[in-house]
């Protein structure tokens, strides 16, 4: 009888085992030649050299299924176990192709208006693109589930998400707190838009092992990102200095996203926004897209959107 042992990366293991083992005793049913025996993340098998073959390759079905849907139940356990591959390349054919991410508990994340899906189109055609509009437009969140689906589909090694803390000037010393607790504040809305899609432990171990990077812009100087799905965020707030350097971090095999609302500067009244500049100077470029959103895409309370529609008066006036 041959042994072999299987190590389970990147997932929690007790997620993907089920409640009491779950997992494992369905697929001692399927699999009633072979011994399963799992610790920890490792699963131990035992039989002939051919079923263990099968085993593995259904298991790595069902392992993909897990990374991409963030969940694993007995339907669908029993679908993978019984189909013969082709079949789940037809129903993955038939999935609905708006949708982005499967996030966490299996939440559907996908454009929810039509210049998100435009964001989405153009993000296919070019390395670099503008996404522009007020608060509540799912800019920033549109973008971070664009990364962790080219993350997921191993288009990308590498997220990394950026912006100006600019409340401080970006000289962050005289906080209180080590340097990630003096950050965290200023990248709140990021971790969550990754707190939706990458279940917790997972999001973690990306964190720690650089996959996923987050950081003021300042620690950007000096870097080539390539490999990367890279966006900067609140870009309004970025100086003349500040945006060159960030476009000219651009890397091989790198996807750039830039975030930001004109209509809320918070600069010294005499600096002028990086980010107006950039999208005048860069609007001819082929393979740099501007996509421009309103009070039309807003997706939070139904208030916010009057409430832009109601500022946007005053300052018309």
């Amino acid at each position: 009888m041959n042994e072999r042992v299987i190590e389970l990366t990147e997932i929690n293991p007790n997620d993907f085992f089920g409640a009491q083992n779950s997992t494992i005793s369905l697929l001692k049913t399927y699999f009633p030649k072979i011994k399963i025996v799992a610790r920890g993340n490792k699963l131990k098998i035992y039989g002939d050299p051919e079923n263990l073959d099968e085993f593995e390759k259904r298991l790595d079905r069902l392992v993909k299924y897990f990374n991409k849907y963030n969940k694993l139940d007995e339907n669908s356990i029993e679908r993978i176990l019984t189909s013969n591959g082709k079949e789940e390349e037809e129903r993955k054919l038939g999935d609905k192709e708006d949708i982005l991410v499967h996030g966490v508990s299996g939440k559907l994340i996908k454009p929810q208006t039509a210049n998100q899906r435009k964001i989405v189109n153009l993000m296919s055609k070019n390395d670099l693109l503008f996404a522009v509009g007020p608060a509540g437009t799912g800019k920033t969140y549109t973008a971070v589930a664009l990364a962790v689906k080219a993350l997921k589909e191993k288009d990308v090694r590498r997220i990394i998400l950026t912006r100006p803390a600019v409340e401080s000037g970006e000289n962050l010393g005289f906080l209180p707190g080590d340097l990630k607790e003096k950050l965290d504040p200023y990248m709140q809305p990021l971790y969550d838009a990754l707190r939706d899609m990458i279940p917790s432990e997972k999001l973690q171990a990306y964190i720690e092992n650089g996959t996923i990077q987050i950081a003021p812009l300042a620690f950007m100087r000096g870097r080539t990102l390539d490999n990367a799905f890279v966006i900067l965020d609140e870009a309004q707030n970025t100086t003349h200095a500040q945006m060159k350097m960030f476009l000219t971090r651009m890397g091989k095999h790198a996807k750039f996203v830039i975030t930001g609302d004109p209509g809320q500067i918070d600069l010294p009244r005499k600096q002028v926004s990086g980010l107006k500049e950039s999208l005048l100077a860069l609007k001819s470029i082929d393979g740099i897209a501007q996509v421009y959103l309103d009070d039309k895409d807003v997706v939070r309370h139904r208030l916010v959107k009057k409430i832009i529609k109601a500022y946007k008066s005053i300052e018309t006036e």
